[in-house]
């Protein structure tokens, strides 16, 4: 892959990161700004619910973020693009819409295939 290229995914990643880490400090602010008693069971079993809705999109975004992470680890190792199990190229449309993918199409269709017969 050209440099041009990785530079672009990482400005991408580093995008990506920034936007997390924006939205976590939101959550963190919002839950921590709030203390008030809500008496009525309605309203506190609707804004837990919120919470923990929030909580779960964090949760997922955790994930996310640690994948950035190894993409930028990866564009930094020069490994970037190449797929993890058949060690080919990585499709550029595969990473323009996953950057962080770390299989080329066919292996990761494999491997989803193998956790659809295991039951996962």
């Amino acid at each position: 892959m050209d440099e041009q290229n990785l530079l672009r995914f990482k400005e991408q990643l580093e995008a990506m990161k920034a936007e997390i880490n924006t939205d976590v400090e939101q959550t963190l602010t919002e839950m921590t700004s709030y203390s008030g008693n809500i008496p009525d069971p309605n309203d506190r079993a609707s804004m837990e619910s919120d919470r923990s809705f929030e909580l779960r999109i964090r949760g997922r975004e955790r994930k996310l973020m640690d994948k950035v992470e190894e993409a930028l680890a990866r564009i930094d190792d020069g490994t970037f693009g190449i797929c993890a199990g058949c060690g080919c190229d990585i499709a550029i449309k595969r990473l323009q819409a996953r950057p962080v993918a770390k299989f080329c199409i066919d292996c990761k269709s494999r491997q989803e295939q193998r956790e659809k017969e295991q039951g996962r």
